[in-house]
């Protein structure tokens, strides 16, 4: 891997600049991810990781410095182009899931793909929730799953729209221990086929499932190192029911 998929230059994040309240989330870091890379941001709260992810991932601008998404300067884009960018080439994953609970895994793996003029959605769709174990839960409401699978079919709408990087803000916060470590099993599977997979975490035990950890403190990077023999999860995914034995008794 020779390629940054992502090129950071001195950026910053400064809330109510200028003001005697301005605070500065995220100063002067400078970093470059690899396509194909399986990298951890970790930090505590209030560290400003979060910050540092949302800029990376074009969710935010930088108030000083530049951030170049696969070769295209985003920093300067219009909010348009750079949401154009964004849906193309990142998908995210997030704490609390951010499923829509009165409409089906199917149908919230579809969203994304609603307005967009690819054919096929259902069947991209169902290929993605196949893709993170969940073939059998199509007709299931988020209600009906627990929290892992609700994280995986958030994983499935990220995955639908087939990006080059997946950002994930604390993905294992509100999941027990087993949940968690089957979500980075996940993970490591979705980097094994060649995804860019960026998790953002304060749990130390979950950065050492990725072969880099990026530590951020006080808004700074102040730890980049390489990790040999990253952490696999007890269980792997072939042991996650997929839920194809409950629809088969339906």
């Amino acid at each position: 891997m020779n390629e940054p998929v992502i090129h950071a230059e001195k950026i910053s994040k400064i809330y109510n600049k200028g003001a005697s309240a301005e605070v500065a989330a995220v100063k002067d870091v400078s970093l470059e991810i690899q396509k194909g890379e399986f990298v951890t941001i970790m930090g505590a709260s209030g560290s400003g990781k979060s910050t540092l992810m949302n800029i990376l991932g074009c969710l935010d601008r930088p108030t000083s410095g530049a951030v170049v998404l696969d070769g295209t300067d985003v920093s300067r884009l219009g909010d348009e182009e750079m949401a154009r960018i964004r849906n193309k080439k990142i998908g995210f994953v997030f704490q609390m899931f951010n499923l829509l609970p009165k409409t089906s895994a199917l149908e919230n793996v579809e969203l994304p793909l609603i307005y967009s003029d690819r054919p096929g959605i259902s069947r991209l769709a169902r290929k993605a929730l196949e893709t993170v174990g969940l073939k059998g839960r199509v007709s299931h409401y988020p209600g009906e799953l627990s929290g892992g699978e609700q994280q995986r079919v958030a994983i499935a709408r990220a995955l639908v729209n087939d990006p080059e990087i997946i950002f994930a803000d604390e993905p294992t916060g509100n999941l027990d221990t087993k949940s968690s470590h089957e979500i980075m099993a996940l993970f490591q599977r979705l980097h094994q086929q060649g995804r860019t997979i960026v998790v953002v975490t304060h749990e130390a035990d979950i950065a050492e499932y990725a072969r880099r950890i990026i530590r951020i403190a006080d808004g700074r990077v102040v730890d980049d190192r390489r990790n040999p023999n990253p952490r696999t999860a007890g269980e792997g995914l072939e042991n996650i029911p997929s839920g194809e034995e409950d629809d088969e008794k339906k």
